[in-house]
């Protein structure tokens, strides 16, 4: 019985030992080799730049929120997600789970952006309506309007996923 709580103690030794000669730079040069992971972030900083930039375009101000915002063309989500599943195909195949996981996950995001966050933001306006309408004695009269540009019409979904799918290739 001692003899095991000796080897159980030796093991759990060498593993601390183990864990502890990871270097913070052995973790971070893998983060840093990681493609699916950087193709997201790359989409996601791509798409939220190009609203940046047309918001200014359009409007002729600049608006940081259109930075880290939601909703709006185009959507980082779709982008986002789009390309880790192309990068997860294309690093690690396209016939694994790896991919079907990535796959499913970028149909769910695509879904709710132009399913639930789209009707949302159409209740937001509704709301945001009546709210206006309301006279200046109510105590609601002064509440902050609800945000609207929460999702993203089907088109404006397809037309990302596809675009993002385009810059794997």
């Amino acid at each position: 019985m001692d003899d095991l709580a000796d080897s159980s103690g030796s093991l759990m030794q060498n593993a601390d030992t183990a864990t502890s000669s990871l270097s913070s730079s052995s973790v971070s040069s893998s983060i840093l080799t990681n493609y699916p992971l950087i193709s997201a972030l790359v989409a996601f900083a791509l798409a939220q730049s190009i609203k940046f930039f047309t918001s200014w375009y359009k409007e002729r101000r600049w608006d940081l929120k259109q930075l880290v915002g939601s909703g709006g063309m185009p959507s980082s989500h779709s982008a986002t997600v789009t390309a880790l599943a192309a990068a997860v195909g294309f690093h690690d195949g396209f016939g694994g789970s790896l991919f079907a996981t990535a796959l499913i996950l970028a149909c769910i995001v695509m879904y709710d952006a132009f399913g639930v966050r789209l009707q949302a933001g159409r209740q937001a306006e509704v709301l945001n309506q009546i709210v206006y309408e309301l006279p200046a004695e109510h105590p609601l009269a002064e509440s902050r309007p609800l945000r609207e540009l929460l999702g993203h019409t089907p088109s404006q979904v397809w037309f990302n996923a596809l675009d993002y799918h385009e810059l794997e290739l």
